[in-house]
């Protein structure tokens, strides 16, 4: 395929492939080789030309900037052709698109893939395991972008491969094939339905709506990674990740102690580290440090007007990456870019969420508990992550959740003609459903005058928060009044086609009494100590090397 030039031309339309820069011309928007435009004539529309390549070229190149796990966004406006697509979601989801703020505005959500696929010779010999050709691919690395609905601030969070977690029921796109739910480690997700099933098991654990997916492999990474031109790294004492006597295995990076800069095969080797660096969630740690530096480096180089450079990187990004199929078009993407071009890199904050030790296998993890919760809080009700949003942030974080109903316009009806079906939805990663707990708040229900209300027997679920669902807009009303009844909050109040009336789902946060606890709003800034925050401009972290690995 011939290689276009990166720049829009005049009277060129969105998708297509512009012409080639005719050979003397110049080097970068709107500016030849050398000497002063004019004022009028040509010189006059090359101005007006080189202004609206360097908007069109920001707006791209933000894209690329917050996008892959160490790889980029997508920045294609000339490559439409080589956008690989994939169905959304494959997997049984609850969760609903969260409701506008004040002003209209709602969170962009993200999930990046990093695959270790095998299933091809480029793929085997930079991942090893041949024998492994041909098998599933497995998420090994996950992460969700968060963009604010202000556009004012981002927040990534990572969840280390072996956590373990409850992935849905799936069906294959491609080959039709249904998986059962099963509870296992998150990374068996991507082979259990492609990375719309990642996406269903996100959004199962978090109840946040992800906008879309994107995917990347490891040839991937290294074409992304020689495209940026290299990113600066850091390590407190030399490193050598390395197979160990009883532990095989390891990346190959190599680095002596202090700052390198890595691209290629070994901005790969730095991404896959792992014992090197004594754990999983260690490993998503130098994952962050890689992606803000190399944010950092796009922002202080000359990228917005030399097309040279985004051209490579259009090259790189169009080959490398698969994303869901609702953002598969350039002017998708185009209005996508819009949007996170506006966040500085000193309100982008880099997560892992917190885990513990898994009691049924020590080689695995889960959530932990109260902390991890809070996390997804802040996720769903897009509560910064920093504190640096000024005391307008966090009032204006706090004054509307997102997914929250509206009061509805058709008035519930009389307390004793109101169905309630309550469902024990108790049951967490860490520990056992609480019995009895449906058939609790039935009957409190009954005594407040719902006399409808009644228990369902068909088991405990699992869902971290308590919820309140109804199937169609003339049933709004009628949930908003159980939830009051209840004191559940009506951000918690939602629309779904997975019930057949207002159904009460008390989850993992209401273990006792009988009305709920009130909750307290989280603040900006409010993470838990264990997410392993790490500031977007923040240059001076390196990472230290566990003993085995020095050299």
């Amino acid at each position: 395929m011939a290689r276009s030039s990166g720049v829009q031309g005049e009277g060129t339309k969105p998708g297509a492939v512009p012409r080639e820069p005719a050979p003397g011309g110049s080097t970068g928007p709107g500016g030849g080789r050398g000497g002063r435009e004019g004022r009028g004539g040509h010189g006059g529309r090359r101005a007006r030309r080189g202004r609206r390549v360097l908007r069109w070229s920001a707006t791209t190149l933000s894209v690329l900037v917050l996008g892959t796990a160490g790889a980029g966004y997508l920045y294609y406006e000339h490559l439409n052709g080589n956008i690989e697509k994939g169905q959304r979601s494959s997997g049984d989801s609850k969760a609903r698109r969260a409701a506008p703020n004040a002003a209209g505005q709602t969170p962009l959500n993200i999930l990046l893939i990093g695959s270790d696929s095998r299933n091809s010779d480029e793929n085997v010999k930079l991942g090893g395991a041949r024998n492994d050709r041909g098998a599933p691919p497995r998420g090994d690395v996950q992460m969700l972008i968060h963009l604010a609905a202000d556009r004012e601030s981002a927040a990534v969070v990572s969840i280390p491969r072996d956590t373990r977690v409850d992935i849905p029921k799936c069906t294959d796109p491609e080959s039709g094939r249904t998986y059962p739910p099963v509870n296992t480690i998150i990374n068996a997700s991507l082979a259990r339905g492609g990375a719309g099933c990642t996406l269903a098991t996100w959004q199962n654990l978090t109840g946040v709506y992800i906008d879309h997916w994107m995917t990347i492999d490891f040839a991937g990474v290294v074409k992304m990674a020689d495209a940026i031109g290299g990113v600066e790294v850091c390590v407190e004492q030399n490193v050598w990740d390395r197979p160990l006597p009883g532990v095989p295995g390891g990346s190959g990076l190599k680095l002596k102690a202090g700052k390198t800069k890595v691209q290629g095969e070994q901005a790969l080797q730095w991404l896959r580290t792992r014992h090197a660096w004594g754990s999983d969630p260690l490993r998503a740690r130098a994952q962050h440090m890689y992606m803000n530096s190399m944010i950092r480096t796009l922002k202080s180089q000359n990228v917005f007007t030399d097309t040279g450079r985004l051209t490579d990187l259009a090259e790189a990004a169009t080959e490398s990456l698969h994303v869901s199929e609702e953002i598969g078009t350039v002017k998708k993407l185009y209005d996508l870019g819009a949007q996170l071009k506006t966040v500085p890199t000193d309100r982008i904050t880099m997560t892992t969420l917190p885990t513990a030790a898994d009691p049924e296998d020590a080689n695995h993890l889960i959530p932990a508990g109260a902390d991890a919760d809070r996390v997804w809080e802040m996720v769903r009700d897009d509560v910064p992550f920093d504190d640096k949003g000024g005391k307008s942030a966090s009032k204006k974080a706090g004054s509307k959740q997102p997914g929250s109903e509206k009061a509805s316009r058709d008035p519930a009806a009389a307390d004793g003609e109101i169905g309630v079906l309550v469902r024990n939805a108790t049951r967490s990663d860490t520990l056992g459903p609480v019995t009895g707990r449906a058939g609790a708040i039935a009957r409190s229900l009954v005594g407040k005058g719902f006399t409808k209300a009644a228990a369902d027997t068909s088991g405990a679920l699992a869902e971290e928060r308590t919820v309140v669902r109804y199937p169609s807009a003339e049933l709004a009303g009628d949930a908003q009044r159980v939830a009051k009844s209840l004191g559940i909050p009506q951000s918690s109040v939602r629309r779904s086609t997975d019930v057949s009336g207002v159904t009460v789902v008390v989850g993992a946060d209401w273990r006792t009494g009988t009305s709920y606890p009130k909750q307290p709003a989280p603040k900006a800034g409010d993470l838990p100590g264990d997410a392993d925050a790490l500031n977007g401009s923040d240059a001076g972290k390196c990472m230290n090397v566990y003993a085995p690995y020095r050299w």
